[in-house]
């Protein structure tokens, strides 16, 4: 499946380091899996993380769940290692965590040398400045926001509607439509509040973000739920197809559903939905 059709409204982050939690990410009902040798890993586990997650994806067992190696940065005395240790395993991406410039995703497309697909942590004011030429690389195929450094670097406060961060938020979501790249929303910090999460999730959906990163298995159920097509879209997008189809055979009318004319451009939507709908439901068998 390529990576643009299939679902990834939860993406997971896990600890490259640890048996245990890559061990139940099999498990788990998420779209997508971020093993993560970054932020999740402490300095002195760094290097025996690599052959421990190495191990896990060599075992293998995660189904359909788009698989993606978060490594450490290229400026740092793991990157490159973590690069060299993993490129030729069965993932589906390798993200880059704090890409500032189109630069940053040339310097891991040499390392890996292998064409292999590219994903872009957003989390820099230079980084969103320079997203559309960062979505434009030719392995660059993902965008995750990356709001909890990039709120440290803007110096913003913390709010509820998120608007500090909001400008952000749309300039990765326009960078990565005009170049057909999936955009993650951020993390959600309190896993506990699943009214917060909610909320956040909604909002992410209804700017246009494919899905969101997750740093906790309690938040998967909120999210998929969140970012899935409710029954009551499914049955509009049906209807939208069926009324448009009926006027093209008659070729008499103008289609009509709810009161609202449709369109082509409204059909073309609904197909998309649906796709996604049975997408979500095969990925769950």
């Amino acid at each position: 499946m390529d990576q643009t059709d299939r679902p990834y409204r939860s993406v997971l982050y896990i600890p490259g380091s640890k048996d245990r939690a890559l061990d139940k990410a099999r498990g788990l009902p998420v779209d997508a899996i971020i093993f993560d040798l970054e932020d999740a890993v402490t300095p002195e586990a760094k290097v025996e993380a690599r052959a421990t997650l190495k191990a896990a994806l060599d075992q293998g067992g995660y189904g359909g769940r788009a698989k993606i190696i978060r490594i450490n940065g290229l400026d740092t005395e793991w990157g490159a290692g973590d690069v060299a240790a993993l490129k030729d395993c069965d993932v589906d991406a390798f993200l880059l965590p704090k890409v500032n410039s189109v630069a940053d995703i040339n310097a891991l497309s040499d390392l890996l040398g292998n064409g292999k697909a590219i994903w872009a942590m957003m989390e820099t004011p230079l980084g969103i400045l320079n997203a559309l030429e960062v979505a434009a690389h030719p392995q660059l195929t993902g965008f995750v926001a990356g709001t909890n450094d990039l709120a440290k670097e803007l110096n913003c406060r913390a709010r509820a509607d998120r608007l500090p961060m909001m400008m952000a938020l749309q300039q990765i979501l326009l960078a990565a439509r005009a170049h057909n790249v999936i955009a993650i929303d951020g993390v959600y910090n309190q896993y506990k509040d699943e009214e917060g999460l909610k909320l956040e999730c909604d909002q992410g959906r209804d700017l246009g973000y494919d899905g969101k990163t997750l740093i906790h298995p309690a938040q998967v159920a909120v999210t998929n739920a969140a970012f899935a097509p409710s029954e009551a879209e499914i049955d509009l997008a049906r209807r939208q197809i069926a009324a448009l189809e009926e006027v093209e055979a008659t070729g008499q009318g103008v289609a009509v559903v709810d009161g609202k004319i449709v369109e082509n451009l409204h059909v073309e939507t609904a197909k998309k939905l649906l796709a996604k709908a049975e997408a979500i439901a095969a990925l769950g068998e």
